[in-house]
């Protein structure tokens, strides 16, 4: 049961992720953009967290996701536009 706790809560944490970088940078989308833009955002802000030493905490884990969301959300945006 504890499992499906951890999901709920990394699911939460995403969808606020994303909707925090998306106004962050300035996009807009639904519920289901933001949950996917804050998962990946979570597992690169998660990453580059872990290569250099951040991570651990809840802010730390929000922080890095948003992150890493808008690092998507800015790549995207440069691969779209060409």
């Amino acid at each position: 049961m504890h499992w499906l706790w951890q999901l709920i809560v990394s699911i939460l944490i995403g969808a606020l992720s994303g909707w925090i970088a998306s106004k962050i940078m300035k996009t807009k989308g639904g519920f289901i953009r933001c949950l996917i833009l804050g998962v990946l955002g979570g597992a690169l802000g998660g990453w580059l967290g872990s290569l250099i030493g951040l991570g651990g905490g809840w802010i730390s884990s929000i922080v890095l996701s948003v992150a890493g969301a808008c690092i998507i959300i800015l790549a995207a945006k440069f691969i779209l536009k060409r």
